[in-house]
């Protein structure tokens, strides 16, 4: 693999007979998977090769390169007025890893009580309440730092929990935080506390302790963006290149069929039924549902997939434009795609969240005359109570409703 990027053999001979030399080949097959440009990857083996040197230098073997060899060799480079070799020099070290030549160094310091409490409750979301690892992993962060405000010392004596400490600490943190953030949190913590309980950790149920978060049902009006506003954030995308094509598919499959963020990111290859015209989507709490494949979604989708994808190993349909090229990140990949392309449009919105064309269908299916179950089906909403919001955009309807202002006698 090496001898496809160079091409003289006093090149191929240094690369190949440093200390890390050996390795050279799989990393290269691994770069060009992964989309790095030709000079990109050269530039990777002169970086490596740098770095063997200085391992050689100081006779050190293959086995003894960690994490803060690889800092302390950077830290020397920067002094040479180099300054971008991190990132390629850790992906190597993974590397090295995955082929079992380097011992994943745990850190020096052991896990503590906290934190292995907090591993074990995130496996329990993940394994037995089959809670999706996003969710799993906030509701961690939320235990977590609860036990690091009570537990300053270090030193768990969970069987000394009282509410006041559970209610004290819910009432300091909901002050500095929005309303949304604060349900997430009493969310976690019963969740937690009741973990604790299960498990023979505590004696009382203290998620009775959690306070209520104070929030009422349909106080806002849904965010959205008019007819108008949705083509122009589609007319946006220039179809001709690789990301205004992928860019494309996803605002399509956004503003026509109502899917979500995380459900875009996790939509693999298998999951689009050319035959049927249909499309699998996995949703909140493992659920699969199969939408119809309207013919502009299906020809955007096609498109992508024979000009603009990329080769590359993932089976998830849309992926990263520029290498390493693999799948796009399932916590805010496609919602920084979409605040982009609002910011290309010349579109100004109070809220830039791949969400708000969500409700934009919503609204837009209301305008034109749909019922409100047949919106709760499109949206796939399995309480009738979460669609009632969409009513406060139906003018129309409120208008006649609305009673007339009394006024006095001469029209005043």
């Amino acid at each position: 693999m090496l001898d496809q990027y160079f091409s003289l053999p006093a090149v191929l001979r240094r690369h190949r007979s440093r200390l890390l030399g050996a390795f050279l080949d799989s990393f290269v097959a691994e770069s060009r998977q992964l989309g790095y440009p030709r000079d990109t990857v050269r530039h990777q083996c002169e970086v490596i090769g740098c770095f063997s040197g200085w391992l050689e230098r100081r006779h050190m073997d293959v086995d003894e390169v960690a994490a803060s060899t690889v800092k302390r060799h950077v830290r020397w480079r920067r002094l040479a007025g180099r300054s971008d070799e991190r990132v390629t020099l850790l992906r190597f070290l993974d590397h090295l890893q995955a082929c079992g030549v380097v011992r994943r160094r745990p850190g020096q310091l052991r896990p503590s009580a906290a934190e292995k409490l907090i591993e074990w409750f995130e496996e329990h979301l993940t394994g037995e309440r089959r809670i999706l690892a996003g969710s799993a992993s906030d509701y961690a962060s939320f235990a977590r730092e609860f036990l690091s405000v009570r537990y300053q010392s270090g030193v768990l004596r969970l069987r000394n929990l009282r509410a006041s400490d559970v209610s004290n600490f819910v009432v300091t943190w909901t002050r500095r935080h929005p309303p949304g953030r604060a349900r997430l949190l009493v969310v976690a913590l019963r969740s937690f506390f009741r973990f604790l309980l299960q498990h023979g950790k505590i004696d009382v149920d203290l998620a009775a302790a959690v306070p209520t978060v104070a929030g009422w049902r349909l106080a806002r009006l849904p965010r959205f963006l008019s007819a108008e506003q949705v083509e122009r954030l589609l007319a946006s995308c220039d179809r001709g290149s690789p990301q205004g094509s992928r860019d494309y598919a996803i605002l399509l499959l956004l503003a026509r069929l109502g899917v979500r963020a995380i459900e875009v990111a996790r939509l693999e290859l298998n999951d689009i039924d050319w035959r049927a015209g249909e499309l699998i989507v996995r949703g909140k709490g493992c659920r699969e549902d199969r939408l119809p494949l309207v013919p502009e979604v299906g020809e955007a989708l096609a498109a992508y997939l024979r000009h603009g994808r990329p080769k590359c190993a993932t089976r998830r349909v849309f992926v990263r434009v520029r290498a390493p090229v693999r799948a796009i990140g399932e916590r805010g990949g496609v919602t920084t795609m979409v605040r982009a392309a609002l910011d290309r449009a010349g579109i100004e919105s109070p809220i830039k969240g791949a969400h708000m064309l969500r409700h934009s269908l919503a609204t837009r299916m209301l305008q034109g005359g749909a019922s409100m179950s047949e919106i709760a089906e499109v949206l796939r909403h399995r309480s009738p109570q979460t669609t009632e919001i969409y009513a406060k955009v139906d003018f129309g309807a409120l208008r006649s409703l609305a009673l007339p202002w009394p006024t006095m006698e001469g029209g005043r």
